[in-house]
């Protein structure tokens, strides 16, 4: 940034500091949050248009920052935190995850990861209305999921503030500590969908959502062993899996 502006470091750290920030670490997640909020898809793709990159370049660059984020997921990752969100999900009765959009794919995904743990767990698709249906019998006993980034989706922030309205417990999946999700739910997992164009990085939402599973897995291991034979025997003896037709000669 001094480069850019033509000043000393010390003049930005010291103007930094005069914002209020202690650091220029903080300031930089301030001011890279306020950008994912506010870029749209079009304002992004149109900025990377404007770069006179080809088109290969703008594949690798892509690749990189999904690369970036996930080591950023990585380094930042408090292992104690995704085991209190998995021993979390083991005691509730019943889960929904809600998630609209291409975050709908990463819904869907958690959702049947926890079905093949034992878990009664939807995400569910349609109208608003069946989103608010399902909302509306949960209670304490179960768990809203809610993934949505940067502005946050209406229907999935709305689905959240009716659930805590019930006292259903909440936990977002979100990309950064200033979202909505981050605002309005219980707890948070933040992993950062920064991208190079016009579509979000989901490589490091993906690998929370895997993390998540794992935890799930392991910290009720014998329970998941038990659910994980009985779907392996009965897919052994099933034609679930394709199989090359074998003829006689």
């Amino acid at each position: 940034m001094a480069r850019r502006y033509e000043v000393d470091s010390a003049t930005i750290i010291r103007t930094v500091q005069a914002l209020g920030y202690k650091k220029y670490a903080d300031f930089a997640r301030d001011l890279r949050e306020h950008f994912v909020t506010q870029i749209t898809p079009y304002s992004a793709m149109k900025a990377a248009t404007q770069t006179n990159q080809s088109v290969e370049d703008l594949v690798m660059q892509n690749v990189s920052k999904d690369v970036e984020n996930l080591a950023s997921f990585r380094a930042y990752l408090d292992p104690a935190k995704i085991i209190e969100f998995a021993q979390q999900i083991n005691h509730s009765r019943r889960i929904i995850v809600i998630g609209i959009d291409f975050a709908a794919g990463l819904a869907a995904s958690l959702a049947y990861g926890l079905v093949r743990l034992g878990f009664d767990a939807e995400a569910p698709i349609g109208s608003t209305g069946v989103v608010q249906n399902k909302i509306r019998i949960l209670s304490q006993q179960d768990l809203i999921i809610a993934i949505s980034f940067g502005r946050g989706l209406r229907e999935t922030i709305e689905a959240v503030k009716r659930g805590r309205q019930q006292n259903v417990p909440t936990i977002g999946i979100t990309d950064g500590d200033t979202t909505p999700i981050a605002q309005y739910c219980d707890a948070y997992l933040v992993a950062s969908t920064a991208h190079t164009s016009f579509i979000d990085s989901y490589v490091a939402p993906v690998a929370a959502l895997n993390a998540l599973l794992v935890a799930c897995a392991h910290s009720q291991s014998s329970r998941s062993l038990k659910i994980l034979g009985e779907s392996e025997a009965a897919n052994t003896s099933s034609t679930r899996w394709y199989r090359e037709a074998k003829f006689d000669d």
